[in-house]
């Protein structure tokens, strides 16, 4: 796809998805009378504890949030060349790259960012190390990073216990150093803004993350089981993600259960965007943000239909957790939050795991250059009966996305692979009827 090509639209057709569409919005809009105002604003990564700030009330915006909408609004080869007038790589870490990118530009999406005072993430590597440190040299923000730990032992079938087991499961050692980390960036933030962090008021933001996760796993579990699935990624995506940047709030805890209740709702009534539908996909990978009606063409044409992608997954199976002590509590839930969805054999497992509970008959990759272990995921997934389609992209970068192309693949993948696992799925479940 050229960058002068408007991307194509996704479908979404859930009521929540559009009120989670419009609350963005109104949110932005605040969150920048807020900094207008004096308010100290914190850009944050996806897998940073974010519960903090929304236990001391300092408004965040999510990296990968904005890059989202970047990319959607096609400026992502713009901003990659900002970046590489400016000296700095642009072949790598695109996705976490564009919101610094978009600081430079004189007419970013809905009006830019705030000024950001403080970067929190965690340290996945050499080269996300060296893109917040660059917020810090280039913007004046504290860069608060989390160091990324490895497991020494490993219990690739995570999902069963890390609710309640999550120390025994990650390691005394990884959650003493997250524990002492965040309690590093409490007080830091405690100095910088003058204010308290509320033990009590923590405790409320936890437990509301549970229940809001709690709605998620249930609609995952019940478009697992339905067919035609009652909605796609199309409409699941900005349900699950949009109030997951607001977790730990009633808002976020109501539209998530408003969506499963939608979910429900249309599974009942046997509604479906695909009432023929013939073949269950999944997406492994981020959001193909800059070409989300992608996805659509294919139910159209072949009756195929992403049912599953990683963001509805990890809030069902990643976020829970369960303790006496909500500091470390939190810990529990970030200190391997990257081997979840990105590291063997946590990932690998979890994704042929989540294959199989959805029903999927085939699974399109979207591997970024820079990610590690897409051929365990890949492996694994194939060894659970379903085939992988291996695709090149990265959701923040559309030069190189060329969607007609990409589109014959993923239609071959269907008619050679997909095609005939879903007919041996469908006799399966006919006969047991």
């Amino acid at each position: 796809m050229s960058e002068r090509t408007e991307g194509r639209r996704s479908r979404a057709s859930l009521p929540s998805a559009k009120a989670a569409t419009s609350y963005q919005r109104r949110w932005f809009a605040e969150l920048k009378e807020r900094a207008a105002a004096g308010d100290p604003v914190a850009l944050v990564n996806a897998d940073a504890p974010q519960e903090i700030l929304r236990a001391m009330d300092i408004p965040y915006v999510v990296n990968q949030w904005w890059a989202s909408v970047c990319a959607a609004k096609q400026k992502s080869g713009a901003y990659l060349r900002l970046l590489a007038e400016r000296g700095f790589p642009a072949d790598q870490e695109q996705y976490n790259t564009l919101a610094l990118a978009s600081t430079f530009d004189d007419d970013p999406p809905w009006g830019g960012l705030p000024p950001i005072s403080f970067v929190l993430a965690e340290m996945t590597g050499d080269v996300l190390r060296k893109v917040f440190e660059a917020w810090q040299r280039e913007r004046g923000a504290t860069f608060l990073g989390f160091e990324r730990t490895i497991a020494r032992e490993v219990d690739p079938h995570w999902w069963d216990c890390i609710e309640d087991d999550w120390e025994a499961l990650i390691g005394k050692p990884r959650i003493d150093l997250m524990t002492a980390e965040l309690t590093g960036v409490v007080r830091h933030l405690e100095l910088a803004t003058g204010r308290t962090f509320d033990e009590e008021r923590f405790r409320e933001v936890m437990d509301l993350v549970n229940e809001q996760q709690t709605y998620n796993r249930a609609a995952r579990d019940l478009i697992a089981r339905s067919t035609p699935a009652p909605v796609t990624i199309s409409d699941s995506i900005p349900s699950v993600m949009i109030p997951q940047w607001h977790r730990g709030t009633a808002w976020a805890r109501d539209a998530a259960r408003t969506f499963y209740e939608e979910v429900r709702d249309r599974a009942e009534k046997g509604e479906s965007p695909c009432p023929d539908e013939r073949i269950r996909l999944m997406w492994v990978g981020t959001g193909l943000w800059f070409d989300m009606g992608f996805y659509t063409w294919f139910q159209e044409t072949y009756g195929a239909v992403f049912v599953w992608s990683m963001y509805l997954g990890i809030a069902a199976d990643g976020y829970i957790r369960h303790g006496e002590d909500p500091l470390r509590t939190l810990a529990g839930r970030f200190a391997a939050f990257p081997d979840m969805i990105n590291a063997p054999p946590w990932a690998s497992e979890w994704y042929a795991k989540e294959a199989v509970h959805n029903r999927v008959d085939g699974a399109v990759h979207m591997a970024t250059t820079d990610r590690r272990g897409n051929y365990f995921v890949n492996r694994a997934i194939e060894a659970a009966g379903v085939p992988v389609l291996q695709i090149t992209g990265d959701s923040g970068d559309a030069r190189s996305w060329d969607q007609n192309t990409v589109q014959a693949q993923v239609a071959e993948f269907i008619e050679k692979r997909a095609t005939p696992v879903a007919a041996r799925r469908r006799a399966r479940e006919a006969s047991s009827r």
